[in-house]
């Protein structure tokens, strides 16, 4: 097995903040999704960026990695993991994973190095909203769940104490509620798996509502224009208005997730990022030239 760092796979310094990691992320992870990057390596190079960012946003995996790093391992080092994994406490009954992944959190399976680091013996069995304490011989886990999952419901396929398991996960579940899989805990007790969104490149989530931020030109912000936008549901047309400005939120009702219980569906708010594109010739340098000529006179008295 092989160290893996994982700030040099995100591109930032170890002293980087939670802000800068998950800015960081959010942009590496755009530029090399699969269904938007053409480079070869794409898949490869998403699903690393992907494990990095799993690895440092939670600060206890962050400690226990950095704890690791400071022996002086370098990439491509062979390490050799204790029995439980390097965060394991060892011995003793319990659920031996703090989260369970189905696919690696929905985009593709974590590498060995991670699986052996963060695995561990489950802390405390605690009770849950509702809930109280679990039944002795019951068994508590969380399910981080796509939300691709969240949106359109289906089945998951999970790993347990070496069992491959089927889960199969509601239309618009929430997180913090709770899957049974009746007799497949410890000592013939129940799994209840809490559920919490994965992580996804595109999308953060308000509530039921999804974010997403669109990179648009200066001429489309300024003239209108048509353009492509990811939704949970698949790609559609969003106008943009002339005169739009940077920051602009606009709405596409009932993209977001599914309502439960009577609420109705979420909707995605489409944040408008302004980006300006390098000038590649001197006829496009002489293009922003007159935009300056000409946002000046605008600016000037008289």
């Amino acid at each position: 097995m092989q160290f893996k760092d994982y700030y040099a796979v995100l591109g930032i310094e170890p002293s980087a903040g939670d802000a800068e990691i998950k800015t960081v992320y959010r942009r590496l992870a755009r530029k090399y999704h699969p269904d938007v990057s053409k480079e070869s390596d794409a898949e490869d190079r998403f699903k690393a960026v992907n494990e990095a960012y799993e690895a440092l946003r939670d600060p206890e995996r962050r400690k226990a990695y950095d704890q690791l790093r400071a022996r002086g391992y370098r990439p491509g080092d062979d390490i050799h993991p204790p029995p439980g994994g390097f965060g394991g406490q060892g011995g003793g009954p319990g659920f031996d994973y703090e989260e369970v992944f189905g696919g690696g959190g929905g985009n593709g399976g974590f590498s060995d190095f991670f699986e052996s680091l963060f695995r561990r013996q489950a802390q405390q069995q605690r009770g849950g909203p509702g809930f109280g304490g679990p039944p002795r011989g019951d068994t508590r886990a969380r399910l981080v769940v796509p939300l691709d999952t969240v949106h359109k419901g289906g089945a998951m396929r999970i790993a347990v104490n070496g069992r491959t398991l089927d889960v199969k996960v509601p239309r618009g579940i929430r997180p913090g509620q709770v899957i049974r899989l009746a007799g497949q805990g410890e000592r013939g007790g129940h799994l209840l798996l809490e559920v919490e969104y994965a992580t996804d490149a595109r999308f953060e989530v308000d509530g039921r509502n999804i974010l997403y931020a669109l990179e648009v030109a200066p001429w489309e912000a300024a003239l209108g224009a048509s353009v492509s936008v990811p939704t949970l549901g698949g790609t559609v047309e969003l106008k943009v208005p002339a005169g739009s400005e940077a920051g602009r939120r606009l709405r596409l009702r009932g993209r977001g997730l599914p309502g439960s219980g009577g609420l109705a569906d979420g909707d995605q708010i489409v944040e408008l990022e302004v980006q300006a594109p390098a000038p590649r010739d001197e006829a496009q340098k002489a293009a922003y030239e007159g935009l300056r000529e000409a946002f000046t006179r605008s600016r000037s008295p008289g």
